[in-house]
């Protein structure tokens, strides 16, 4: 099966997923399960699809649909562009990688969704939720398989407008309506500035294929180039949720579906990123010192915020939306970091950095899709996300409290995950930035930006301990806990599947995964030498590199499979009696247990100075008219978002009152609005005399 077929049989399977959902609307449930069912099959197409071309490792490009443009007089000529606007596919490794990426977890949210979406039936079209869903899966794999300004756009935008229908699904909740507006309106901004900077770069280069671009964008001088630059990185920053463009993730992937969620956070924002490396050393490959410095101070800034705001925060899934803000600034630290060594001629460290930037961006679309879906069935069984109410569930969910424990892990940076291989090797790289920097303002940047990243480490572990604890371990809080089940397979199996991926690009990252990527990503990076930095005893599982693969992995399985036959024999002898919990004399109850705001509090209070957290005490007596008897005391610390503070409201209140003069000139008079008509259109034909 060539390419072209396999892109063509994935698109229509998307298609009939998408016109069977509009046909049985009616039958919600039937469409429900057709909708979710082609998007399982077609992300097995796309995987397939994508698995071909990093075996052959050569770019496939085919045209599915071309148009000629003509202007006024008939020619076919668009302002030097090329006369023929293709709806072309273009897919390299690169690109093919990401395909690959897309696929397994789009397979896997979509088996997730078949039983958690009954979460919805009886209150909302589960039909209606399908069409939506099955557009914004194929637009995912729709943007990673274009390397043309306009299908690009085209695939863009569909992934922006499905996804913010998705977000406002649960309509009658307030809350998800205002977070999809915010949602829509940022990424319309985002959309807004890519436009314009790929349109520029179509007029100033002749051409709308990216790689036509890079080739002719070298000769931009001045300012152009610059201003490119910063029109992507606020456009693609927006939908990859830097700091401070991030305001609407907190608030966007907790109003969605938890499978919708994992996605959004796993794949959407990872486009972003892709993007931006095709960005930078694509079509864009003049590497200047600033654009590298501008990005590591942004991951740095992001991966730190990012982890100090989901610290202080309650809501399960905006905790872990926080969380993609800290681990985007953490892929934004290696990405930056190779720009910059570029930029010195340091083209291995370069390619080691680079290689950190994109294996993080995997291995967060892994433990990350993995900790939404374990959210997502907490809440499925409890009908609550305030983490707050939970407790104890490790005993009534031990499937799901087990593969969120592995996802937790993974992301808290320790071994032998994943998180921890790509995590370390961004340190490697920044390290040895510091040595071989040149220049004291860089090396000044690369330390600053290494204790950021441990000390992001070092929190994230933390606040995930907090997540974990106060949600399965202990008593349960709330009578939802306490009637809380095991979820069904269809919801345990894709859990499964991710905490098995994040385990195995743990173990193998230095003898398969990091030398792969270097590999791959020498396409990207032309002029870098072959990556050894991590081939010997100095990688950083030198204790699995010296075997191989098969019996590397035939060591850990009779290791696993020992430690439990040696547990269950011992544990099988001892005799284990229940007895009821009590302190000094009094039976334990759920109100003596260490709270989420308890947890964190001491360490938000270190960060006061920057997180401005207030403190609201409750006290209640047992008689309001002698006050000496404390029936409950309670203290609630709420933090102020300091972007939006200091950032967005001037922003808005510019705004107001710039609209406040604006609302002058609807005087209600048709005379003037004929005028303004007249000058706008004066104003033009001089600018187009020009």
């Amino acid at each position: 099966m060539s390419i072209q077929f396999l892109y063509t049989l994935t698109m229509a399977l998307f298609g009939a997923g998408l016109v069977g959902a509009v046909l049985f609307y009616k039958h919600d449930r039937f469409a429900h399960y057709w909708a979710h069912s082609l998007t399982m099959l077609a992300s097995l197409s796309g995987l397939i699809m994508g698995i071909r071309v990093l075996r052959e490792g050569a770019l496939a490009h085919f045209e599915l649909l071309t148009w000629t443009t003509r202007d006024v007089l008939g020619h076919d000529v668009v302002h030097g562009l090329a006369t023929t606007t293709p709806f072309s596919v273009s897919i390299d490794v690169f690109s093919a990688l990401f395909i690959v990426l897309i696929a397994v977890l789009t397979f896997c949210a979509s088996w997730y969704g078949m039983a958690y979406m009954k979460h919805y039936e009886g209150k909302y079209s589960l039909a209606r939720f399908g069409v939506w869903y099955v557009l914004f899966a194929a637009s995912l794999i729709g943007v990673a398989s274009t390397q043309s300004v306009f299908t690009f756009l085209w695939w863009w935008e569909i992934m922006s407008l499905s996804s913010y229908f998705l977000v406002t699904y649960d309509y009658r909740n307030a809350s998800s309506v205002r977070a999809g507006t915010l949602y829509l309106v940022m990424t319309q901004i985002g959309t807004a500035c890519i436009a314009v900077a790929m349109i520029i770069l179509a007029l100033a280069t002749g051409s709308s294929d990216f790689a036509a671009i890079g080739g002719a964008s070298v000769l931009l001088t001045g300012w152009l180039p610059h201003g490119i630059f910063a029109l992507f990185l606020i456009g693609f920053g927006i939908k990859a949720g830097i700091i401070p463009l991030h305001i609407w993730l907190p608030q966007a992937h907790p109003a969605a579906p938890s499978h919708v969620s994992a996605l959004m956070s796993g794949v959407m924002i990872k486009l972003a990123i892709y993007m931006i490396i095709r960005v930078l050393f694509e079509i864009l490959p003049t590497f200047h010192l600033w654009w590298g410095i501008v990005i590591v101070i942004a991951g740095a800034v992001s991966a730190l915020f990012g982890v100090l705001y989901a610290l202080a925060e309650h809501d399960m899934k905006r905790l872990l939306a926080y969380h993609s803000v800290e681990n985007i600034g953490i892929i934004l630290l290696g990405i930056g970091s190779s720009v910059i060594f570029k930029s010195m001629g340091l083209e291995t460290l370069a390619l080691l950095a680079l290689v950190a930037g994109v294996f993080h961006t995997i291995n967060h679309a892994l433990f990350k899709s993995l900790l939404f879906l374990g959210a997502g069935a907490v809440v499925y069984k409890t009908h609550a996300r305030d983490i707050e109410k939970y407790g104890g569930l490790i005993k009534l969910m031990p499937w799901t409290a087990a593969l969120f424990l592995v996802g937790a892990v993974a992301i808290s940076g320790l071994p032998p995950f994943n998180g921890f291989a790509s995590e370390w090797l961004t340190f490697q790289s920044m390290i040895a930035g510091v040595v071989v920097g040149a220049g004291m303002t860089v090396k000044v940047l690369w330390i600053a930006a290494t204790i950021a990243l441990a000390l992001t480490s070092g929190l994230a572990a933390a606040c995930f301990v907090k997540a974990f604890g106060v949600t399965f371990l202990g008593k349960p809080r709330s009578e939802e806990a306490q009637l809380a089940t095991e979820v069904p397979f269809a919801m345990i199996g894709p859990m499964i599947v991710l905490a098995v991926a994040c385990f195995a690009c743990g173990v193998f990252a230095t003898p398969v995964v990091i030398p792969y990527l270097s590999t791959l990503l020498q396409g990207v990076m032309v002029s870098a030498p072959p990556l050894v930095l991590v081939q010997g005893d100095g990688g950083m599982l030198p204790w699995v590199s010296t075997l191989s693969n098969h019996w590397a992995l035939l060591i850990l399985l009779l290791a696993g499979a020992g430690t439990v036959l040696v547990v269950r024999l011992w544990g099988g002898k001892r005799k284990i009696t229940l007895a009821r919990q009590w302190d000094c004399g009094v039976d334990q109850t759920a109100r003596m247990e260490i709270t989420a705001s308890s947890f964190s509090r001491s360490l938000v209070t270190m960060f006061a100075g920057i997180l401005r957290p207030t403190r609201q005490t409750e006290v209640v007596y047992h008689d309001s008219a002698m006050r000496y008897f404390v029936s409950s005391h309670a203290v609630h610390l709420h933090l102020h978002d300091l972007y939006d503070l200091y950032f967005y409201r001037p922003i808005s209140r510019c705004v107001l009152w710039c609209s406040g003069y604006a609302k002058r000139l609807q005087g209600g008079v048709v005379n003037m609005y004929i005028l303004y008509i007249v000058l706008a259109l004066v104003v033009l034909f001089f600018v187009a005399l020009r």
